[in-house]
């Protein structure tokens, strides 16, 4: 399967898969995902593994979700974007979308994409 460009994503709905529903701890690394977090599936990042997603603006654990992406973590130090995922007429701002993915991305050196 190709490598999907998750610029491409910018602006259109998708469904994500939920894998890390918020509250649950990684199981390698211990911390807590306070966001939903999952993949779209059929897709292939740069890591090789299906494309991530956070999903904001959801405050309850969830399995599935469709919303709207809004902006994409791209990782300068990593080849694993991440896509921003929110409801249906919802925004972040940058700083947000930083603070929220903090728990994750604070190891990682990465910029905001939007379109």
């Amino acid at each position: 399967m190709a490598k999907t460009q998750a610029i491409d994503y910018l602006n259109k709905e998708v469904v994500v898969k939920i894998d890390r529903p918020l509250g649950s701890k990684h199981p390698k690394h211990g911390f807590i995902y306070i966001v939903n977090y999952g993949f779209i599936p059929h897709t292939v990042s740069g890591d090789g593994e299906e494309l991530d997603a956070y999903v904001l603006g959801c405050f309850e654990a969830v399995q599935e979700f469709k919303g709207k992406v809004i902006a994409l973590i791209h990782r300068t130090n990593d080849d694993d974007d991440k896509l921003i995922v929110v409801p249906k007429d919802v925004n972040y701002s940058d700083d947000a979308i930083r603070a929220l993915t903090e728990f994750q991305e604070r190891y990682f050196e990465s910029i905001i994409i939007r379109a």
